[in-house]
């Protein structure tokens, strides 16, 4: 079954990023958030996106771009938003009760054939689908930011899913223009896995002083041609993210190697998240530059 209709949940940067990859693929699509003025905010990111990213820069034609915002509604009606929806995807934030409250929901209003999918980055997809009575329709499908741009979604595959399932999301996720790669629902899945444990060891290579942040970030961008160092990268993402990721691994493996370094919540406590609020391994500047924040 072709999937022509999408709802997007969360109106936050992953949300309208994933409605404005969905939206260029031909695809309708209805983004429901609480909060209207994100909801105003996530429309007009998106149709600056179109127009300033792509139709002036000659890679869409006005008309296109035009048509490509047509089909993008907003909403503070789940019901609106996912009641006719062929494939729904939450982007909310990274709270597992939240989270199973929401699929229960959707539970309730969606039709038999639709496709419950969510974006989590590490929480566990299983328990998640756990809270309806359709696990063979719930898997799922992590997108990364910025979600219009970049092409890789891990698709995750809880206990319990249909295979058609598994299919058509793979088959969705191309349309959008992506590459899709199946992982089994283990904690973190397949990057953050993997990028958890460079993030502590570069946090206490920190600590340690062997070496200072952008000593580290430059000798793995040069050493490895990884574009962004692992501290440049964690300020990224966010320390409170990291934080999170690293409890939701370590409560399922119990592993001490999955442990969150501690200078991340040191980090946290003393204000310091990462680029969003200007404040992580490094400062960045109101004139766009950075400097090195000296820890200690």
């Amino acid at each position: 079954m072709e999937i022509k209709q999408m709802a997007v949940l969360g109106a936050g940067t992953m949300g309208h990023g994933i409605a404005q990859a969905a939206t260029l693929s031909g695809v309708n699509v209805s983004v429901y958030d609480i909060d209207q003025v994100m909801l105003e905010k996530a429309s007009l990111a998106i149709k600056d996106n179109i127009s300033k990213r792509l139709v002036l820069k000659g890679k869409l034609s006005e008309e296109a771009g035009r048509e490509a915002f047509s089909r993008v509604r907003i909403t503070t009606s789940l019901a609106k938003a996912a009641q006719n929806a062929d494939f729904v995807i939450e982007a909310v934030p990274e709270n597992i009760d939240l989270k199973k409250r929401l699929f229960a929901e959707l539970d309730q209003i969606c039709l038999p054939h639709t496709i419950l999918a969510t974006n989590t980055s590490v929480l566990s997809v299983t328990a998640i689908a756990g809270a309806t009575r359709r696990p063979q329709n719930c898997i799922g499908a992590h997108f990364f930011n910025p979600a219009a741009v970049m092409k890789l979604v891990e698709v995750v595959v809880p206990i319990g899913v249909s295979e058609q399932t598994v299919e058509r999301t793979m088959a969705f996720c191309r349309k959008l223009g992506k590459t899709p790669i199946k992982v089994k629902d283990i904690p973190g899945f397949i990057v953050n896995r993997l990028l958890l444990g460079l993030y502590m060891e570069a946090a206490q290579m920190v600590l340690e002083g062997a070496a200072t942040a952008e000593e580290i970030d430059t000798a793995m961008r040069l050493g490895t041609g990884h574009p962004m160092g692992p501290c440049e990268l964690a300020d990224f993402g966010g320390f409170d993210v990291i934080n999170m990721a690293g409890d939701a691994v370590f409560e399922y493996t119990h592993k001490e190697r999955d442990a969150v370094n501690i200078l991340y919540r040191k980090m946290v406590e003393a204000g310091r998240l990462g680029r969003k609020n200007g404040k992580g391994f490094y400062d960045y500047l109101p004139d766009g530059t950075r400097k090195p924040f000296k820890l200690f």
